[in-house]
């Protein structure tokens, strides 16, 4: 045990002594950042992981993290999951794909060494003060280093009121987010880099069970002040929770998605099992099912990037890093995998992990400001063209207008929380098209993507839409107008190349009077 009772963080590397600790390895200091100036204090009552982002107990770097400490300073270890409903877009869809995984962490948590609680927010502002409590009597506090929506700004605002310290962990990627000394622009860049940092060390792993041989003394009863002001959910309260009761946007009705770990890895391995053969000629048509289905899982941290990464290459037999070849930048050829699965970690590694590293390192990735400058520049230079069609957010929203593939990809969302994956595209290029403003376009593409999509308000999301207004693009040619030299895609071309009618049938179904009914499903 350190004497000092200072944190391993990433300012000095992790120096638990050997016979302390567990026998996994420590969780890198890059994935580690220190929130406030206090020190730990190894004589505090207990070790706090607040799950907000990797809503999972296995595969985890922070959860790793707190069991070290935990570990390290024979104290109990306590898991809070929260789920808040002051946030923008908060709905029944969300709530309820949360609420699985709840369930799923807390049948899993009665087999671990840990005390799980589940909190949900019954009031706007109830659950103000609840973590800032529990650090009144903690030895740290240990969060998820997630860079998006309103986790980094919640972590400023509220951290420096507790009095101990605090650490933030990244679990997010295969590459930890602020490893890199620059924000790329391009895929192929970042690409080079990536590769370029495989082929000289091999990623390290959190640890599937991070629980392995571990014993922890058991909590023997909160806090009281934490008994007193605040109530946890039973499993059974967790299953019939009534989501009518709460103050939040019940238009957005629950998709079909199942969420939580165990469907999140049902679908993995359907994905590595069944689809993933010929996933590089699938995954871009709309009338087959070709996509993983694994980006809510993802967003929502039911399922961890590595994991979907050692599924995938363990479908070639015998793999090792060893085969990689040299880094050449290229999306084919470099992990050995063959086509197909090339072709989806292409999507995991190279596009999933620009968007984080964007997030991570600037601020303002969400405003139209971010966008490269040729972009800004081709966008104001037609603002002013005439636009075919005009239509307003509530048009949108409704699926109403003239072009029915572009009708069925918004039905789809509503009621399902997704789009296929090529449509996507071309659902937010045609925003483009038929908005006044290439800032409006944006507006009405964040509110719906973040309104509706199970995978929504991610890295990812925010890499889509705006590679729609010119992001990790280059200028096209010819000169067109409205869209200037940002990339076009038309709905008669995505027809001539893929076959759609199933998908029309699929959705066309649904008239807007429908498409609202679903909403208030």
């Amino acid at each position: 045990m350190q004497s000092s009772g200072a944190i391993p963080t990433s300012r000095s590397h992790p120096i638990i002594e050997p016979p302390i600790l567990p026998p996994i390895a420590n969780t890198p200091s890059n994935r580690i950042r220190t929130l406030t100036e206090h020190d730990a204090r190894p004589d505090g009552k207990y070790v706090l992981y607040w799950m907000t982002a990797f809503r999972r107990l296995e595969s985890n770097f922070a959860l790793q993290r707190a069991v070290e400490l935990a570990v390290a300073w024979n104290k109990p270890l306590i898991v809070l999951e929260g789920l808040r409903i002051g946030y923008r877009w908060a709905s029944d869809r969300f709530h309820r794909f949360i609420l699985d995984g709840m369930l799923d962490n807390q049948q899993a948590a009665e087999a671990l060494p840990i005390t799980y609680l589940a909190y949900i927010e019954p009031e706007k502002q109830d659950g103000a003060g609840l973590v800032e409590t529990f650090s009144k009597e903690a030895c740290v506090i240990v969060t998820d280093d997630f860079p998006c929506f309103f986790h980094p700004k919640l972590y400023k605002r509220i951290a420096g009121q507790w009095p101990c310290a605090v650490e933030l962990i990244d679990s997010n990627g295969i590459l930890p987010i602020h490893a890199a000394d620059r924000t790329f622009t391009v895929a192929h860049s970042y690409r080079r880099y990536m590769q370029k940092e495989i082929a000289r060390q091999s990623p390290v792993f959190p640890h599937k069970d991070p629980f392995r041989n571990v014993e922890l003394p058991k909590l023997k009863k909160l806090p009281e002040a934490i008994l007193k002001r605040w109530k946890f959910q039973s499993h059974k309260e967790l299953e019939n929770y009534d989501l009518s009761k709460l103050d939040i946007d019940h238009s957005v009705g629950v998709s079909g998605t199942k969420g939580g770990r165990s469907r999140g890895l049902e679908l993995l391995s359907e994905f590595a099992n069944k689809k993933l053969a010929d996933y590089d000629q699938a995954r871009n048509e709309p009338d087959q099912h070709g996509s993983s289905l694994l980006s809510a899982h993802l967003h929502f941290g039911h399922v961890s990037a590595h994991e979907v990464f050692q599924a995938i290459v363990s479908s070639v037999s015998g793999w090792s890093f060893s085969d990689i070849s040299k880094p050449n930048g290229k999306m084919n050829g470099f992990w050995n995998l063959g086509v197909n699965a090339e072709a989806f970690m292409d999507q995991l590694m190279t596009w999933r992990e620009i968007g984080f590293n964007m997030c991570a390192r600037e601020p303002n990735y969400d405003r139209y400001e971010s966008l490269p400058s040729w972009a800004i520049k081709t966008l104001k230079d037609h603002a002013k063209d005439k636009r075919p069609y005009v239509y307003t957010l509530e048009e949108f929203e409704s699926a109403r207008t003239h072009d029915s593939l572009w009708n069925a990809a918004q039905r789809q969302l509503v009621i399902e929380g997704r789009i296929h994956n090529y449509l996507r595209m071309l659902w937010g290029k045609k925003i483009l098209h038929w908005t006044q403003t290439p800032t409006e376009a944006l507006d009405v593409m964040i509110h719906l993507n973040n309104k509706y999509a199970l995978d929504g308000r991610d890295p990812n999301s925010y890499s889509g839409i705006f590679w729609v207004l010119g992001r990790y693009d280059r200028a096209w040619g010819p000169e067109r107008e409205i869209f200037g030299k940002i990339r076009y895609m038309t709905s008669e071309s995505t027809r001539s190349k893929f076959s759609v009618k199933g998908y029309l049938q699929r959705y066309a179904q649904f008239d807007g009077q429908k498409v609202a009914e679903a909403k208030r499903s």
